[in-house]
């Protein structure tokens, strides 16, 4: 099977902005919620800032975040979003 390199990329940013909280491969493996695998609420905030940042989107922090809940539904908002990385 062949990796999904926004998925990889967005694990590797979840990794970087919580500081030591969970790594990219936890993020990966995870089968449940970014909370269950230990992201905290300011890592969530971090996690936006740097997403909205890397991807030049935007999110309205206002509005219904449930996609935020894991990483494949965060993942699939950005593709529907057209956000995409390259193979290299």
């Amino acid at each position: 099977m062949r990796a999904d390199p926004l998925r990889e990329r967005v694990a590797t940013l979840i990794a970087d902005v919580s500081g030591g909280e969970v790594s990219a491969h936890e993020v990966l493996e995870s089968t449940g919620s970014l909370t269950a695998s230990g992201v905290s609420s300011l890592t969530f905030l971090r996690l936006i800032d740097a997403l909205e940042g890397e991807f030049d989107v935007f999110f309205d922090l206002d509005a219904d975040l449930d996609f935020v809940e894991d990483l494949d539904s965060l993942v699939a908002h950005l593709t529907r979003h057209g956000v995409a990385v390259g193979d290299g």
